[in-house]
């Protein structure tokens, strides 16, 4: 049975449609917001043998029908998800992830089809809310429901869900995500604002989302389906008790008196190795891995909440020992190494022209991209085998981090070049994305990219009890990543926040978490940019010499045709003459390019040829491409001549214009006169002394034409 529900959201109406589309899924939903139309599914089947996690999958189904345009491509269809689809999904897959419950092992698989885009709505929002109510209303085991809003800072006032146009002119873009209970995700971009500007927000945001999950509770309250029964299976009590009391006290003092990662975890799996034997000789069917894991996190629980102490011996709010160096590469751009104990990035910036930036072919009204950051996690990093190749953990990283350094890069305008970050991570132990971004900051002062400040990144971790009591951890590393509550990383500069992401494994967390970190986070912020500042305090004054050097002129927008050439014919000569890049954009603002100054100067020199106005007065050395009895015409400028009239040729008389130039010879005029069509009057006698080339001066010259002009001797 069809329904239809409607909620008045802001300055746009979300209306839910249900029972229509999609009718044998576990749960399905249309959501309309503006022209937007998103058919969200929800699926879920048996649990498979031996998989001991949850496999939960989001989809997000581009269709570039969506917004009237046929894909790009060979095939003219939708390929592999792009880079937009699967941070579509990641933001979605992070806030619902914890309302499962824990122990639950079958296949969930959340699809989400766009069927209409405005491109004025961003259609994460609208996504994120749907599957909430897909899942919510169907009989799988989603816990609660949750809500999303983005919230938006332009002219010192907030702005709820705002547009794509909104968000060009917003210094804080942040998504926030939320249960009855609490926060469960934030996902942000800012222009260095303040803590207090982004704790406003959330809590802003955190309210309209407390009204759409009353709305949600409504609904289920209607149609929802009851929920299939589940029970999670506990771990035997028994064997944790026998276990913690054998091993607790030894963990301990592994993660105290052994501090490298590697050495750590081959002193616990031997340890395991013997509590099994142990339990073994009493019970041979016991199998402890699940207790024994749960034993070793409540051993680091425990030191944190109660000893203040964390696995490597550090204080709550200490960070591991930092270096920062740079230009160790000598072909790249720019180079740097950043290293936060065993977790070390490479940041490499390879600079290029408009040609290089990146075209998109998306649900978005952005068609291009000149600022790239992409990161690599390859298996050695963590000193295993694996394969190689771009996860969408490594697109979400490299988004984050692309997110973080944007807001101090230099405009186009100022600076047109098309930048690349790549972050290669050599050696991971936790918050291997903020180490790319500090990584990805040097490189780029290296590279002599004028930024308008440095930006650090920095994790921050958590441990809460069920009583309440937490503690903030400064700089996570892998265990205390596994073992513990919270990530939630924040970038920015001496002067604010310019990144945020926050993922959590508990159901939510409330505002006093959330402020304690932001300060934590700052503080450590500037401790990093400190040692940053030490391996270089600034940009380089000059780009790298293998760096291509582009150049920005403008020309007449009327002239742009004539610089393009038909099918693109003159502007290829120019390219292939001078070996330069040539990009022209619609306004008339053109980029050239290369590594060579000269190449550069000799397509710039033929591009304003090409534009050049003659103006009186202007000196030209042009070929003379036609010859009349009254004159000759001269090529002055590409496309454009002038006319030497006979009496302008000479300071004496001249009878034939043969006898003073030839075809194709080089002459050089000045432009006497413009009529009011346009047409150019040249001079050549104007640019001649008085006495210049008379046949007295030049003997030779007179002697030539006696067989050419009978009358040559009346000029005596």
């Amino acid at each position: 049975m069809s329904s239809i529900f409607t909620h008045n959201f802001d300055k746009h109406t979300y209306e839910f449609q249900t029972g229509t589309l999609a009718k044998q899924a576990n749960g399905s939903v249309l959501v309309n917001y503006g022209d937007c139309s998103l058919l969200v599914t929800a699926t879920m089947s048996d649990p498979r043998e031996g998989v001991d996690f949850f496999p939960l999958t989001v989809e997000f189904s581009e269709r570039m029908y969506a917004r009237g345009k046929i894909p790009g491509g060979f095939f003219r269809r939708e390929g592999r998800p792009g880079s937009d689809s699967i941070l579509i999904c990641r933001l979605i897959d992070r806030p619902i992830r914890p309302i499962f419950p824990k122990g639950f092992r079958n296949e969930v698989q959340v699809v989400i089809t766009p069927l209409s885009v405005d491109l004025e709505n961003p259609v994460d929002i609208p996504s994120l809310v749907g599957t909430s109510l897909a899942l919510s209303i169907s009989d799988i085991p989603f816990s609660e429901p949750i809500s999303a809003c983005r919230v938006g800072y332009i002219d010192g006032k907030y702005v709820i869900n705002p547009s794509y146009s909104e968000l060009e002119c917003s210094e804080l873009d942040i998504v926030v995500a939320g249960s009855k209970s609490g926060i469960t995700m934030l996902e942000a971009g800012a222009t260095e604002v303040s803590e207090q500007v982004v704790l406003e927000a959330i809590k802003l945001g955190q309210l309209e989302n407390e009204k759409l999950i009353k709305f949600q509770h409504e609904i289920m309250d209607s149609i929802g389906k009851p929920k299939i029964p589940f029970e999670s299976e506990s771990a035997d009590s028994t064997l944790i008790n026998e276990i913690d009391k054998l091993a607790s006290s030894k963990i301990k003092e592994i993660f105290m008196t052994i501090k490298g990662k590697q050495e750590q975890a081959t002193a616990i799996n031997e340890l395991e190795s013997e509590l099994k034997k142990q339990v073994k000789e009493t019970d041979p069917d016991a199998e402890i891995q699940e207790e024994f894991e749960h034993v070793k996190d409540m051993a680091f629980r425990d030191m944190v909440l109660t000893e203040k102490i964390r696995p490597d011996g550090r204080g709550l709010s200490d960070i591991r020992p930092l270096d920062s160096s740079v230009g160790f590469l000598p072909r790249t751009h720019g180079s740097s190494i950043f290293e936060r104990g065993e977790t070390q990035a490479i940041g490499i910036v390879t600079l290029g022209s408009e040609k290089d930036a990146l075209k998109l072919d998306t649900l978005s009204p952005q068609e291009s991209k000149h600022f790239m950051f992409h990161y690599n996690f390859p298996p050695f990093s963590v000193g295993e085998t694996g394969r190689i190749g771009v996860s969408r953990r490594d697109t979400g990283h490299g988004a984050l981090a692309e997110r973080a350094l944007e807001p101090i890069l230099p405009p186009i305008e100022e600076f047109p070049y098309t930048i690349r970050v790549v972050s290669e991570v050599v050696g991971s132990n936790g918050s291997t994305s903020m180490a790319s971004t500090c990584a990805g900051t040097l490189a780029l002062m290296d590279a002599g990219v004028p930024i308008k400040s440095p930006v650090a990144g920095i994790s921050i971790g958590l441990v809460a009890n069920e009583n309440g009591s937490f503690e903030i951890l400064t700089d996570i590393q892998g265990l205390e990543d596994h073992a513990g509550d919270m990530d939630f990383k924040v970038a920015g500069t001496k002067d604010g926040i310019t990144a945020i992401q926050l993922d959590i494994k508990i159901s939510s967390i409330g505002y006093d978490i959330i402020e304690k970190t932001l300060e934590q986070a700052k503080s450590a912020r500037f401790e990093i940019l400190d040692n940053m500042k030490s391996a270089i305090d600034g940009p380089r004054n000059e780009l790298s010499q293998y760096a291509p050097r582009v150049t920005q002129i403008q020309i007449p927008t009327d002239k742009i045709g004539l610089v393009i050439g038909p099918g693109g014919k003159t502007i290829r000569g120019i390219i292939e003459e001078t070996g330069a890049t040539v990009d022209i954009q619609d306004d008339g603002t053109v980029l050239v390019g290369s590594s060579e100054k000269s190449a550069s100067e000799g397509a710039i020199k033929m591009i304003e040829d090409l534009t050049r106005e003659a103006k009186v007065g202007d000196i030209f050395t042009g070929k003379v491409v036609r010859i009349m009895d009254f004159g000759a015409f001269v090529q002055i400028l590409p496309g454009k001549d002038g006319m030497i009239h006979i009496s302008e040729i000479a300071n004496y008389r001249v009878d034939s214009v043969e006898d003073e130039i030839q075809l194709d010879e080089e002459v050089t005029v000045i432009v006497k006169d413009i009529d009011k069509l346009g047409r150019i009057a040249l001079s050549r006698k104007a640019l001649l002394s008085p006495d210049e080339n008379t046949e007295a001066d030049n003997p030779e010259k007179s002697v030539e034409k006696k067989g050419k002009n009978k009358n040559w001797r009346k000029r005596n």
